[in-house]
């Protein structure tokens, strides 16, 4: 079942907030890490790389936790609980790049966030996470 994001905290997920992705290890470790995002209107979109921690965690199992802090208000955040429902290649650099544009006014991911020689070396991923629990506080 899938919960809607609130209209009042869409800012915090299309950014640029730096967001909170937690995961869970093959030992149930829960693994946090900070990351970019943005949505489809519906679901949270995050790009990583193939191979790192985040994308081995989700690829095995899709609950994961997102939580952004409104930074010029300390106490309104969003808790978003969910799943990954869609893990896809197609757009992954596309995607990337909007990223970085949004969230550091750079012209494009690789050789102005990350190294040019990164970006024929990682494969990028999207995955969309459908919200299955959204917890807010503020407005």
């Amino acid at each position: 079942m899938s919960v809607k994001i609130p209209q009042s905290h869409f800012d915090l997920i299309d950014g640029p907030v730096l967001i909170t992705l937690t995961t869970l290890m093959p030992d149930g470790q829960p693994h946090s890490t900070i990351v970019w995002c943005n949505s489809d209107g519906e679901n949270v979109l995050v790009n990583t790389a193939r191979g790192r921690q985040k994308d081995k965690n989700m690829s095995a199992d899709p609950k994961v936790t997102l939580l952004a802090l409104d930074p010029n208000d300390d106490f309104r955040y969003i808790e978003i609980r969910g799943v990954v429902d869609e893990i896809t290649e197609v757009g992954a650099a596309e995607h990337i790049a909007e990223l970085a544009r949004l969230y550091m006014d750079a012209p494009a991911f690789y050789g102005h966030v990350a190294p040019a020689d990164l970006a024929g070396k990682e494969t990028r991923v999207i995955y969309k996470i459908r919200p299955t629990k959204v917890r807010t506080l503020g407005g």
